[in-house]
């Protein structure tokens, strides 16, 4: 085992002052959000908390657990090096993978879940996203690409049957591949309700696919490790083809970038496809870390307006929907609803499967773990609090215009400003059409899922620093389109994740489809993943209520359980590898998190009330159906029979989730005790000791010189 540095340095005044400065600012913008009631809050304080607690959770907490918990070592070869191929395996420079790694998880969760978690106020959700975080989403992330990276970049569900073993390894494997999919599923369809019969956001996409190749052979070929070099080539390449998606939509060739929901899921299998065989460094990487500059931009520049305008929350910081259940944008009471609902910006199972997938094989130091793994997941929370500041700043009326179902609201601007009133809040139909009318919509009624929403608040905060109310619809439509390529680059990067996933499951039985490098085997496995997901998809597309439209009640508390499987295999590894002392840093959010989505999963299955109940709903849809009667959303008797058919797979699949996450849970606890109780360490599967050659200065890697002679024996694990 590596011996940690146990050196200290005395800190000096001014390090002193600026960290007693962030704790002072960070305590009073927290003492403000949570006591301040009866009265309008400024935004600005939603901002200085979250980003106070970040610098101190990666400055100390991460710090801590990369020196003392996980005991990096930079001598120690990471697998990019050892096992470098130049398709999967590839040292790649930190700064390219922290782009790449924060991309390829972030996706639909951290910019719409917030939004929809604003039912309950904006005090709730802020908590659980800036506290979950710091103590259990980039806890997460680090630990398990720590462990897959000294398992030679082992897939979750692989890593789960070697260090738990067959029984929890076999259940985590079917439940980690099933839930991979659905979630793939959701976050594509979200991409083609974004970019359907819009050629300025199909175009833009679609450019970033040539300007990442054009910077992969550029760093690789013409101008290796010019970093910086290839992101200003990049960048540019990117705002232009932005600025370039306008004049298209408004030109001639606006026609052939107007693409139907049908064709853009077989764009997106094919895109899927290629990226998930091509060698990362090509396509994967670079568009990741293009796509990052345009993510964390426009952040910027919310945040930015933020601090300028400092908008004035709309939101109760606790609303009677928290306490009663009874939300017309989804059902359930604060716990454990609000948990699941949010499932990117604190705690995402989805982030496992990346950390556990391509990142470990290209991660260039042990030690970089810290700020690809915790710094990124800080990065995505701070992208779910600045989604649930451009919900909580927007008029409550409107708000639920926009995000009750259309059965409640109903499809006029007059029906919609009366349901919106019977919930105890007030917009005139006139309102409700100029809000319309400001960001170039027909109709802002019932515009579900998050999404739209978080465009409307966007546009409202960048145009009142950028632009005026005359920019409001360029913001809108904007924001639409950054919605996309955020989500998009989840797709490519989980499609290449549920292929090695793929690859070690069916290497179990066949061990050439578990080599990395064979050919055939990458095309036969990517091929089926893109052939799973791809299926749900354009089922869904083609019927509101079929394909991936029936799993999707199931993407929060699926993705939540899939954390409770992450968390399981980390606390078990820490405990097998002589950790146990340790163990709490991830068994505290494992507990919390088996709590929460546990108690959702019964409540999902067993509850009484139909809106919150599969198997409630399920009975009250056939008994009406019996009857001959046809409830909202179904329109006909066959959709009726549609939506008994959907409740009853969503019932039975969120009890079988549920099931195997407790097996799971159950064999790890077994393995943890025999560990505890053993006199000798259990075995595991991290790699041997390889000193490391490669020599990293500055973010660029290249070959060092033989060291004088091996390493102390104390350095070896």
């Amino acid at each position: 085992m590596t011996i940690p540095d146990t050196t200290r340095t005395r800190p000096s005044w001014r390090s002193i002052l600026v960290w007693t400065a962030i704790s002072i600012a960070g305590a009073v913008a927290w003492g403000i959000i949570a006591l301040v009631r009866g009265e309008e809050i400024s935004a600005f304080w939603l901002v200085v908390a979250a980003l106070g607690t970040y610098a101190i959770g990666y400055r100390f907490y991460a710090r801590f657990i990369a020196r003392r918990v996980l005991q990096v070592d930079d001598t120690r070869a990471t697998p990019a090096e050892r096992l470098d191929d130049g398709v999967d395996y590839q040292p790649t420079d930190r700064r390219v993978l922290l782009g790449h790694h924060f991309a390829a998880i972030a996706g639909a969760g951290p910019l719409v879940g917030p939004v929809l978690a604003a039912q309950m106020g904006y005090l709730p959700g802020t908590m659980w996203i800036i506290i979950g975080v710091v103590f259990a989403g980039a806890v997460q992330d680090m630990v398990v690409l720590f462990i897959s990276m000294r398992r030679n970049g082992r897939s979750l569900g692989q890593l789960a049957r070697d260090e738990i073993g067959p029984i929890g390894g076999v259940a985590a494997l079917v439940g980690v591949f099933s839930i991979m999919i659905i979630l793939l599923a959701v976050l594509a369809l979200v991409v083609v309700n974004a970019l359907a019969e819009s050629p300025w956001g199909t175009f833009s996409i679609a450019m970033t696919i040539p300007i990442a190749l054009l910077m992969g052979f550029y760093l690789r070929t013409l101008r290796p490790g010019r970093v910086i070099e290839t992101s200003l080539i990049g960048v540019a390449l990117l705002i232009l083809a932005i600025v370039a998606g306008g004049w298209v939509q408004a030109s001639s060739w606006a026609d052939a970038f107007t693409l139907s929901p049908q064709t853009l899921v077989f764009c997106l299998v094919a895109y899927g496809f290629v990226a998930a065989v091509l060698p990362v460094w090509m396509l994967l990487a670079p568009r990741d870390y293009l796509s990052t500059f345009m993510k964390i931009g426009t952040i910027g520049l919310l945040a930015i307006g933020v601090l300028i305008v400092a908008p004035t929350l709309q939101t109760e910081a606790v609303t009677q929907f928290a306490l009663d259940g009874t939300g017309p944008v989804f059902a359930g009471s604060l716990f454990p609803f609000v948990f699941i609902t949010i499932a990117c910006g604190a705690l995402s199972g989805f982030h496992a499967l990346i950390a556990s997938g391509t990142t470990p094989k290209m991660i260039q130091k042990e030690s970089q773990v810290r700020m690809i793994g915790y710094g990124a997941m800080l990065m995505e929370s701070f992208v779910a609090i600045m989604a649930l500041i451009a919900a909580c700043i927007l008029d409550p009326g409107l708000y639920y215009a926009m995000n009750a179902p259309a059965g409640v609201l109903g499809t006029t601007v007059e029906s919609a400003s009366t349901a919106v009133a019977n919930l105890g809040f007030t917009i005139s139909p006139q309102d409700l059409q100029a809000a319309a009318d400001a960001v170039g919509e027909e109709s802002l009624v019932a515009r579900t899922g998050g999404a739209p929403t978080l465009a409307v608040g966007m546009s409202e905060i960048l145009s009142s620093v950028f632009g005026g109310d005359g920019l409001k619809a360029f913001w809108y439509h904007f924001a639409i389109m950054f919605e996309a390529l955020f989500i998009l680059t989840t797709v490519d990067a989980g499609t290449r994740v549920g292929r090695f996933m793929l690859q070690d499951t069916l290497g179990n039985v066949w061990k050439p489809l578990g080599r990395v490098g064979w050919k055939p085997g990458i095309w036969a496995t990517s091929a089926i993943v893109v052939a799973a997901w791809g299926y749900f998809l354009y089922a869904g597309v083609n019927d509101p209520l079929g394909g991936i439209n029936q799993l999707f009640p199931l993407f929060g508390i699926a993705n939540q359980l899939l954390a409770a499987i992450a968390l399981t295999v980390a606390t078990t590894v820490l405990v097998k590898t002589g950790r146990l002392r340790w163990a709490w840093v991830t068994a505290a959010p494992l507990a919390w998190t088996a709590v929460v989505t546990l108690t959702a999963s019964w409540q999902k299955v067993f509850s009484d009330d139909p809106r919150i109940g599969f198997f409630a709903q399920r009975e009250r849809y056939a008994d009406a159906l019996a009857n001959g009667e046809v409830l909202a959303p179904a329109k006909d008797l066959d959709q009726m029979r549609t939506v008994v058919v959907n409740s009853t797979v969503d019932g039975v699949l969120a009890a079988f989730f549920a099931l195997l996450v407790v097996i799971v849970i159950l064999n790890a606890a077994w393995v943890c005790w025999r560990a505890v109780r053993a006199p000798e360490p259990l075995p595991t599967t991290e790699a041997p000791y390889v000193e490391s050659k490669l020599l990293v200065s500055a973010g660029a890697a290249r070959s060092a010189p033989e060291p004088a002679g091996p390493p102390a024996p104390d350095d070896r694990p």
